[in-house]
């Protein structure tokens, strides 16, 4: 990627998104900035009785920090987490086809709530910049057969709610609510790019 020499100068630091997903990387590609990717390697487990947007809020920063720590130079580091939930209940990755399938069926003909927290961690200040973006999907009423269909093309294991509204998951959807739609795939790139602006870095 080339860059004129202000831009450069401006954005001179090291920029790192401190997550091994690859719809995050494809969607911080489009700010076309330079930035290294790396797993952070923390345990994402949920605590006893903490709200869904606790638990996004808590894994993202606990991303960022982790992935400061492997860097002596000054870093910004992204994190950011997902959390789906339904009528109370959290929506985790669900890993495995049984449990997608049992999903779907949980939340066909309803409206799942996912919120996407972001945060960005300046290694040198401690300066910790952190949102969390609801996004609201109602999801069509599914046959049994249908939710095979989909599961048998797209295997969406990895994702929280068992779709992915980038690809053919946008068939299960009524429809979508939210200030961002990059932040249901999972990075709320309005917010990131209020939040480098703040450390005085431009995109345009």
């Amino acid at each position: 990627m080339k860059m004129d020499a202000s831009s450069k100068k401006k954005n001179s630091r090291t920029i790192i998104l401190g997550s091994s997903s690859v719809y995050r990387r494809e969607l911080l590609e489009r700010l076309q900035i330079p930035f290294e990717s790396v797993s952070p390697q923390i345990e994402e487990s949920i605590l006893p009785d903490e709200a869904p947007e606790q638990t996004a809020r808590r894994l993202a920063e606990s991303k960022a920090h982790a992935v400061a720590k492997q860097y002596r130079q000054q870093v910004l580091v992204i994190g950011s987490d997902q959390v789906a939930v339904f009528n109370g209940t959290h929506l985790g990755k669900p890993l495995t086809y049984a449990n997608a399938f049992k999903q779907l069926q949980l939340i066909r003909g309803n409206e799942v709530t996912f919120y996407t927290a972001l945060c960005l961690l300046n290694s040198h200040t401690n300066q910790l910049q952190t949102r969390v973006i609801p996004y609201h999907v109602k999801f069509r009423y599914l046959s049994d057969q249908q939710i095979k269909n989909y599961l048998s093309k797209e295997q969406p294991y990895h994702c929280s709610g068992s779709a992915k509204s980038e690809g053919l998951g946008i068939a299960l959807m009524e429809y979508m609510r939210g200030d961002d739609p990059n932040a249901l795939i999972g990075l709320p790139l309005i917010a990131l790019i209020e939040m480098f602006s703040n450390e005085g870095i431009e995109i345009i």
